[in-house]
């Protein structure tokens, strides 16, 4: 191949490139996000106690059919979508729960972590792409916790 051919080769990748990039760019900029998350209720949101579990189920389903692997050409091997669904604290930048999923076209993963304090309590559920820049999205949630039982001994 000549160096002209070569030229022509490259410039010809680089705008393929470049317009497979716009296109997600372009979903993810323009507010249409690829996915769309539900939050689902809480197991037993009435009686999350200080210290016990909280358990969060979360629906995801892609909005698009499922293209392959990711688009990467700079990436030494074939890259698949990995997915991080994370629970935090933005006010004490805390990670409470974090889990990491392949997502094909609908999924439902469960996280848990222990309830806080006694009283109400504002997370944020994150939706992180570990591939594609600009497709995370972010749910605000309150968990109202109560007072700890206490085992009483009854004489």
């Amino acid at each position: 191949m000549n160096q002209k051919t070569r030229i022509e080769v490259l410039l010809r990748n680089n705008f393929l490139l470049e317009l497979m990039i716009q296109k997600l760019v372009d979903i993810c900029a323009n507010g249409r996000k690829p996915f769309r998350i539900k939050l689902q209720k809480f197991v037993d949101k009435d009686s999350i106690r200080s210290g016990g579990p909280v358990v969060v189920l979360v629906q995801l389903e892609r909005e698009e059919k499922v293209t392959g692997p990711v688009v990467a050409p700079l990436f030494p091997q074939k890259r698949e979508e990995d997915w991080w669904v994370v629970i935090g604290d933005a006010k004490s930048n805390s990670l409470i729960s974090i889990k990491r999923l392949t997502l094909q076209q609908k999924a439902k993963v469960k996280l848990d972590f222990v309830a806080p304090a006694t009283g109400a309590h504002n997370h944020t559920l994150y939706f992180m792409s570990a591939a594609y820049v600009g497709c995370d999205q972010e749910y605000k949630f309150s968990v109202d916790v109560k007072e700890a039982e206490t085992d009483r001994d009854s004489d």
